[in-house]
């Protein structure tokens, strides 16, 4: 899979693939990311991507035709690719729909919006519009690393372990459970027995009600009752009793 980027600072985007395991990827050719400078298609001497946007108010917007031109550049060739605008008024991105991206035969282009927004009219190319949360940043190359990393990790080969994505948070629809290493005790702080018994069973009894605790406490909105397995049923049931009060006010609904 390519990765391209639409973006006014390069640099941010570039500084990221030189580390960890999205360098790795790219070194084993399992990704490739294209970073494009969109002031390289400014049609002003001044390389102006901004301008002060009609009706006044505060800011600037990024204008269409940098943008616009960038992306038909980028599509020249024929390739598929779902072009992508990253925005706050977009649809939230998870789990699930970078799992949706890692599984597509196409290549992604991500736009990165600066200043107040975009021009409305650059969404007319789009395929779709993107938030990675309810907050606003500076600009969209942080929330493009993002998507690059999330997805870059779901592609097979990528990761050591194919487990790891496996037993993630959210890739079973609920967060992860507690992790512990060497040494076993540090501090007075001990790793639990269980995880040093070899009781694979147990194990992974204890993981899953640990990840389901933890769910409660955090974000409960996360577990739904209808699609539990019998399994996760039981461990709610004793997760009940033994958080008594505090479960009811976390799930806020009876078993």
């Amino acid at each position: 899979m390519t990765f391209y980027v639409l973006t006014i600072f390069p640099e941010l985007i570039t500084f990221y693939l030189k580390e960890s395991i999205v360098k790795r990827a790219i070194q084993r050719g399992l990704i490739d990311v294209k970073v494009i400078n969109i002031r390289d298609y400014t049609v002003d001497k001044h390389h102006c991507t901004d301008d002060y946007p009609y009706g006044g108010g505060a800011g600037m917007v990024m204008k269409v035709e940098p943008l616009y031109y960038a992306y038909r550049d980028v599509i020249s060739d024929g390739g598929k690719r779902r072009s992508i605008l990253l925005t706050p008024q977009g649809n939230t991105f998870n789990q699930k729909k970078a799992e949706e991206f890692a599984s597509l035969k196409t290549d992604l282009l991500l736009i990165c919006g600066r200043y107040e927004g975009v021009d409305e009219r650059v969404k007319c190319i789009v395929d779709e519009e993107l938030s990675v949360g309810d907050f606003i940043l500076t600009g969209g190359e942080p929330a493009a690393l993002i998507v690059i990393d999330s997805v870059t990790r779901l592609i097979h080969g990528v990761l050591g372990d194919e487990r790891s994505n496996i037993d993630e948070s959210f890739s079973t629809g609920i967060l992860d459970y507690p992790h512990y290493t060497r040494p076993a005790e540090f501090m007075g702080m001990k790793a639990p027995d269980v995880l040093l018994s070899g009781n694979h069973f147990e194990i992974n009894r204890w993981r899953r009600k640990s990840a389901l605790k933890k769910t409660i406490l955090s974000r409960p909105d996360l577990i739904n009752k209808k699609t539990i397995s019998i399994e996760d049923n039981k461990i709610l049931k004793e997760l009940k009793e033994e958080m008594g009060d505090e479960f009811v006010k976390r799930f806020r609904g009876e078993l």
